[in-house]
């Protein structure tokens, strides 16, 4: 099966990332996920609009600018910069020969923003990540969140997301 993704330059994206085997290594390795991201931004400029970490997978919504469409090579860049140094799991002769090391899918899942409504399901579903899996019971109380700064931001009130909001959406 061939798979395309579809780029639209200066388009807004959510995307999912996960850990090789679900691995929870996200959180214990926070500082050098951080670093993979500033350094890709430094080479390749986005803006983050809203993001959640947790221990084996992160969700993002990204603008790319006009006249880039290229986040492939934005992933390949953090997951890369993040793999660096790190010991990787037992993994199969054809992801050695790809030089994987299994910390990571191979993959990624992302979902070009058609509209403002379609914008704000994803971002309320990012902040509502951490509930959802049950690392704690308010979006505030996870700090590898974006959710103060989208408080800060003035895009929520303290306290505004619940269960219900979410039940239908699955992007995992």
């Amino acid at each position: 099966m061939e798979y395309r993704r579809f780029y639209q330059s200066g388009g807004w994206y959510f995307f999912t990332v996960v850990t090789g085997n679900r691995n929870p290594i996200l959180i214990d390795n926070i500082e050098r996920l951080r670093e993979a991201f500033r350094l890709c931004l430094s080479r390749y400029p986005f803006e983050i609009e809203a993001i959640v970490i947790l221990p084996d997978h992160l969700h993002a919504l990204w603008k790319l600018p006009e006249g880039d469409a290229d986040f492939s090579r934005r992933w390949m860049v953090i997951k890369r910069k993040f793999s660096s140094g790190l010991s990787g799991a037992v993994i199969s002769a054809s992801k050695a020969k790809k030089r994987e090391k299994g910390i990571w899918q191979r993959r990624f899942w992302e979902h070009y923003i058609r509209d403002e409504e379609d914008w704000r399901r994803h971002v309320d579903y990012i902040h509502f990540n951490p509930v959802k899996h049950g690392y704690v019971s308010e979006p505030q109380n996870w700090q590898y969140s974006s959710y103060q700064k989208a408080i800060d931001k003035g895009w929520y009130e303290a306290n505004v997301l619940c269960e219900d909001d979410f039940k239908d959406m699955n992007y995992e």
